[in-house]
């Protein structure tokens, strides 16, 4: 798909161009999607209690919550070739607030299982919001356009391991018990859900020059391709390197979504700390979005600049190799603050990781970006899926987890060597970045 009129330039403080007003909103809505996804995570130790749930019960809701969203997402990255990213976030975002504020109806394990596993799709908001920051912007900073809002999105998993448990508190102030007032919470991030989706029709287009649905009609863009078109789902299938990306997404974004959903009550558990506290250290690892994984996709960008197009998989290779080595130090950390710090450290990798590989992903297919998107991004879930099994089980430690899944990180990032572009897509770069040959 050739989309014209791309954004050569970042400017962070307006809201005057069609492409900066999709930026603001994109990470926006994610930041915001964060709330309905992972709300519930840091009030598990309170649900635990209220329904009775077992160790391997909460390992089972775990790997629900971010299941469905593999398959969600391979549905959504089509959808947004085929439909438009305005349209498909708002519906998203709009459907999504049902479950979110269902949730609070469970009243057994299995209500709750159920509950759990269809608020995961609100997840794949993330690859509508790659998507169209990489239909707004130039291949010179479409990495640090996709990395930033998406970590400024992701900074929505941190803060709410911070808030929601100060939503839980302030009910529970107002003389609401437990068994209800966790319920209640639910409600504010759904509401919040729906007055995104308005917001977004009401402020977004689908491409600098407007909505897919119009373009089309005017000739201007061809009609979305079919399956086993050049650019369909198919061909993205076949190629290697989306595969790649996939097992690479699966050991950064994956990995995330794991702590996300166990750094409240492994912090809660294993260094005796209350709820509202073992939040904030929780919130501490999310909140490393705000820089780090714009950090990863900044020096995409810089690095094929300076190297061509390869430098960028050799910059995923690095990072990823570095976390799986923090997260491995992470693991053995007995003592509290020196826990955080680690923490800190590995995170800081994790996200990079994220950023990084975005920023590769825009140049693989472009003829099929969504196809791409949605793909790798279902390899961040997938990767998250797989962990859950380890923490579910009841022989194993939430640190022996923590260590295996350090281990596993550190051979996912081998297959990345595996990447190469084809003279397509360097010539595509070569227009606006100073790529040498190859």
């Amino acid at each position: 798909m050739d989309i014209r009129n791309k954004a050569t330039r970042i400017d962070l403080f307006t809201l005057k161009s069609v492409q900066m007003r999709a930026f603001h909103m994109t990470w926006f809505a994610f930041f915001l999607c964060f709330f309905g996804w992972f709300g519930i995570a840091p009030l598990m130790a309170v649900v635990r209690d209220d329904l009775g749930l077992s160790k391997g019960q909460i390992g089972n809701i775990m790997i629900a919550s971010v299941a469905i969203t593999v398959a969600v997402r391979l549905i959504i990255g089509p959808m947004c070739d085929r439909f438009g990213p305005r349209r498909t976030y708002t519906g998203l975002l709009a459907l999504g607030s049902i479950p979110v504020m269902a949730v609070g109806q469970a009243d057994s394990y299995e209500t709750f299982l159920l509950a759990r596993l269809a608020i995961g799709a609100v997840g794949a908001a993330f690859v509508i919001t790659q998507y169209h920051t990489s239909v707004m912007f130039a291949p010179n900073v479409v990495g640090t356009a996709n990395a930033t809002t998406a970590g400024w999105g992701n900074l929505g998993g941190g803060i709410t391991q911070m808030v929601m448990p100060l939503v839980l508190g302030g009910i529970l102030f107002l003389g609401v018990d437990k068994h209800h007032a966790w319920r209640l919470a639910m409600v504010v991030p759904g509401l919040v859900l729906l007055v995104a989706a308005l917001a977004y029709w009401r402020f977004t287009q689908d491409c600098p020059d407007g909505d897919f649905k119009d373009l089309r009609a005017a000739g201007r863009l061809p009609p979305a391709g079919g399956a086993r078109g050049k650019g369909g789902f198919l061909a993205v299938l076949r190629d290697v390197r989306v595969w790649a990306l996939f097992l690479a997404y699966g050991a950064c974004f994956g990995v995330e979504l794991t702590l996300h959903n166990i750094a409240a009550i492994y912090f809660f558990d294993t260094f005796k700390l209350d709820l509202a506290t073992a939040g904030i250290i929780a919130g501490l690892f999310g909140s490393m979005s705000l820089f780090a994984r714009t950090l990863g996709g900044w020096l995409s960008d810089r690095w094929a600049g300076q190297a061509g197009l390869q430098a960028r998989v050799r910059l995923l290779f690095l990072v990823l190799f570095a976390e799986g080595l923090a997260l491995v130090v992470f693991s053995q950390m007995s003592v509290l603050w020196v826990a955080i710090a680690a923490m800190l450290f590995f995170s800081l990798f994790v996200q990079m990781g994220c950023g990084a590989t975005f920023g590769i992903v825009p140049f693989v297919n472009r003829k099929a970006l969504g196809a791409v998107s949605g793909v790798v991004g279902a390899g961040g879930n997938m990767g998250a899926v797989a962990a859950g099994f380890l923490f579910k089980a009841e022989g194993i430690s939430y640190q022996q987890g923590l260590l295996y899944l350090g281990m596993a990180v550190t051979l996912a990032s081998l297959p990345t060597l595996l990447i190469r572009f084809n003279e397509g897509a360097v010539e595509e770069v070569r227009g606006v970045l100073p790529v040498p040959a190859e």
